[in-house]
C-alpha cells in the first residue's frame, strides 16, 4: 500500500471513516471545517473518489495539518464501471486492516460510496445531507435507490439547511438540521485587512465579489445583465469552474474570472469589495442549497445581495441581514441600497446573528448526538444477544 503518512495509533474513542465525493483540496467548506475538528484528537479517514491511472489498485495516502488522512484510490485505467465497487470495498478493507482501524464510525456525504462498507461494523453512520445531490447535473440514476439504502442503515441524518431538512425528515427517525455556520474570527479578519490581493488590485471600483464553485448553480445570464446594466461597476468571480463550459460563461471588460483560491486568502479577497453577491439560478439544483458563503460574508462585514434562496431568503433575508432580488433590474437596485447603508449599523446587526452559531457549536452538538446513538447501538446489540441466550 502506498503511503507517505505515519498514524497514531492510540486514538481516542473512534476513528472518522469518511467517505466524500468531494475532493479535500477543492474548495474548503464543510466536510473540511468538521473533519479537521475530528482530527484534532482522533485519526480520520477522509475517502475520495478513485482516480483511473493505475496499473493496480493502491491507495495514496497524505496527512493535513489538521490532522486528516487524505485517501485517495487509485485503480487501473482499465477498470470496468461495474469493478469499481468491488475494488473500492476491497481497498477499504485494506486500509482498516492496515491501519488497525477497529473502533470507528462511518460519516458519508454521498450514497454512492455505500458498496464501499459491505461487511464492515462500525459504532454508528452518520449521513451528513449537504446537499440534495439527485437534483446536479449528471447526477447517477441509481442515486435514489442508493440513498434509501443509505437511510435504513444510517443512526442519524445531518442535513446542510432547513429546506432539505423538511424535505428529508420523513425518511428517518433522526434527522437533525445544522445550517451553514460559520468560522466568524476567521471571516473577520476582513475587517482589518489592508493590503490588496495582487489579482485584484488594479481592479477599480465599486467591486462586487462572489466566492464559490461557479457551475450549473450560476445564473450567468443573470450576472451578464446586471454587468450589462453597470458597466462602470466591477464583479470579481472567486472559484473553479465545474460541470459548465468556460465559454458559456459571460465575458465582459467589468467581470473578472480570478479563479480558485486558498481559504486562508478569502478574507484578503472579500476586504476589497464594496459589496458580496450570491447570483444563484433558482432551478432544481439550487432548490435545497445552503451557502456556506452568506454568513462568511456577513462576518466579513459585507452587505449581501442575492437571488430568492429558500434558505439564503429564511432567515438571513427576513431578519434584513441580506436583501433579496428577482431580477437584474431589482439585483442592481440592491446593491445599490445595500452599497449606502450605515457600515457600522448593518455590521453590529451581523455580528448579533452570527454571535449564536460557529462550527465549532454545530461540531459539539452533532458530538453528543453521535454519543447518544453509539449508546443507542450497544444497548439494542446487548438486548439481542439476551434475548439470543434465552432461547
Amino acid at each position: 500500500m502506498q503511503q507517505n503518512a505515519s498514524f497514531n495509533k492510540a486514538a481516542p474513542t473512534y476513528d472518522v471513516i469518511c467517505f466524500s465525493h468531494l475532493r479535500w483540496d477543492f474548495v474548503y467548506q464543510r466536510p473540511q471545517h468538521l473533519m479537521s475538528r475530528f482530527g484534532k484528537d482522533r485519526r480520520v479517514f477522509y475517502i475520495e473518489e478513485p482516480i483511473f491511472d493505475g496499473f493496480k489498485a493502491h491507495w495514496d495516502i497524505s496527512e493535513r495539518e489538521t490532522g486528516v488522512f487524505v485517501c485517495v484510490p487509485h485503480l487501473a485505467r482499465e477498470t470496468k464501471a461495474d469493478s469499481i465497487d468491488f475494488m473500492m470495498l476491497y481497498l477499504v478493507n485494506l486500509l482498516i486492516a492496515e491501519k488497525e482501524v477497529e473502533d470507528y464510525i462511518f460519516w458519508v456525504y454521498t450514497p454512492m460510496m455505500l458498496p464501499w462498507r459491505k461487511g464492515l461494523k462500525p459504532k454508528a453512520v452518520v449521513y451528513d445531507c449537504m446537499d440534495q445531490l439527485s437534483a446536479f447535473k449528471n447526477a447517477p440514476n441509481v442515486l435514489h435507490i442508493r440513498e434509501a439504502e443509505l437511510f435504513d442503515l444510517a443512526d442519524l441524518v445531518f442535513t446542510g439547511g432547513h429546506s432539505l431538512f423538511e424535505a428529508k425528515r420523513n425518511h428517518h427517525d433522526a434527522v437533525y438540521a445544522f445550517p451553514s455556520s460559520i468560522d466568524t474570527k476567521h471571516f473577520g479578519r476582513a475587517l482589518d485587512f489592508s493590503e490588496e490581493m495582487d489579482d485584484q488590485r488594479e481592479t477599480p471600483h465599486p467591486r462586487i465579489g462572489f466566492i464559490g464553485v461557479i457551475d450549473e448553480r450560476m445564473d450567468v445570464d443573470l450576472l451578464a445583465r446586471i454587468a450589462e446594466l453597470k458597466p462602470a461597476w466591477h464583479f470579481i468571480m472567486i472559484g473553479p469552474v465545474v460541470k459548465i463550459d468556460e465559454a458559456d460563461l459571460p465575458r465582459a471588460g467589468n467581470i473578472h474570472y480570478l479563479g480558485g483560491k486558498q481559504y486562508g486568502e478569502l478574507p484578503g479577497y472579500i476586504a476589497g469589495w464594496d459589496a458580496a453577491m450570491m447570483p444563484f439560478a433558482i432551478n432544481e439544483s439550487t432548490e435545497f442549497i445552503s451557502p456556506t458563503k452568506t454568513p462568511e460574508y456577513l462576518a466579513a462585514g459585507q452587505p449581501v445581495v442575492s437571488t430568492a434562496i429558500r434558505d439564503v431568503v429564511r432567515p438571513y433575508g427576513e431578519m434584513g441581514l441580506v436583501h433579496i432580488a428577482e431580477t437584474a433590474e431589482e439585483f442592481v437596485a440592491k446593491l445599490e441600497i445595500a452599497m449606502s447603508e450605515d457600515e457600522k449599523g448593518r455590521r453590529e446587526k451581523a455580528a448579533e446573528f452570527l454571535s449564536d452559531i460557529s462550527w465549532d457549536k454545530t461540531f459539539n452538538a452533532m458530538l453528543d448526538l453521535i454519543g447518544d446513538a453509539i449508546e443507542e447501538r450497544v444497548g439494542k446489540n446487548e438486548s439481542v444477544k439476551m434475548l439470543s441466550a434465552r432461547f
